[in-house]
């Protein structure tokens, strides 16, 4: 790999990593008290999914540990914004839903967030973020790939 090319891919992920740094931050600081961005994003996961989904279909979306997604699980059952059920056809498994406090806690959290991402929107131009998006969902299921 030429040096201009290895810059140009070390200059692009500097720029994403930062990107997802910040911008983490300035959602998890608007989320609903309780809240946390693990919390919000499998709410949305589940908000979009069709049926129930396992903590290991669920771990393996978020590329987390079985361990890390029970624990979020847990919280997120606590707090009334999932159900988990056992698998009536395995006993030895579960299946998570989201619950109708939870679809409501992902709509408050949707509600608070949009502001910053339009206003993020506005200020870059939505043709460059239309640009954008393709070479970002190339990316992602490149590096998924790996």
């Amino acid at each position: 790999m030429s040096d201009a090319k290895q810059n140009l891919a070390i200059t692009l992920f500097s720029e994403l990593l930062t990107l997802d740094q910040l911008a983490r931050m300035s959602i998890a600081r608007v989320l609903p008290k309780g809240m946390e961005l693990s919390h919000f994003s499998v709410l949305n996961h589940l908000a979009h999914a069709n049926g129930e989904k396992s903590p290991g279909q669920l771990a393996r979306s978020f590329h987390l540990t079985r361990g890390a997604m029970t624990n979020t699980l847990s919280k997120l059952e606590w707090a009334g914004w999932v159900h988990v059920r056992p698998d009536w056809d395995d006993a030895r498994k579960k299946l998570v839903s989201i619950s109708p406090a939870g679809i409501a806690a992902r709509d408050a959290a949707i509600a608070a967030i949009a502001p910053i991402i339009s206003d993020a929107v506005d200020s870059v131009g939505e043709e460059k973020v239309r640009a954008t998006l393709p070479v970002l969902r190339d990316l992602r299921i490149k590096l998924n790939e790996d």
